[in-house]
């Protein structure tokens, strides 16, 4: 009967173990708003905004000094320490367009794409 009882103790403390490192990994995976932007256009990306769906600001361009030559991609982290998932994007082109991408959810992808 001890060793039926120890069995069964160790069959759920397995179960706990395996769901609690089920509920981590899920965590982890959340907490992940590194996005690769890749630009697959013909024409280089001066200016990158992105910004929590919830603000009416662009805020700073995320590159800077640097530019999205047609083909070359970038990893950004859009961790804005809010918790959101959804962000808005806007791209500037040097021939003068703008995209506007909005609601991207960057816990759930790992790359967007601009493309024409």
């Amino acid at each position: 009967m001890k060793s039926y009882l120890s069995a069964i103790r160790t069959t759920i403390l397995l179960v706990v173990l395996t769901l609690a490192g089920l509920a981590s990994g899920t965590a982890s995976a959340q907490e992940d708003r590194r996005v690769r932007i890749i630009n697959e256009t013909s024409h280089t990306i001066v200016r990158f905004f992105g910004s929590n769906a919830g603000t009416t600001d662009w805020e700073e361009d995320i590159l800077g000094d640097k530019v999205l030559e047609p083909g070359q991609s970038v990893m950004i982290n859009f961790d804005d320490g809010t918790g959101y998932c959804k962000f808005d994007f806007k791209a500037e082109f040097s021939d003068g367009d703008e995209v506007v991408k909005n609601g991207i959810d960057v816990c759930e992808i790992s790359s967007f794409r601009f493309t024409e």
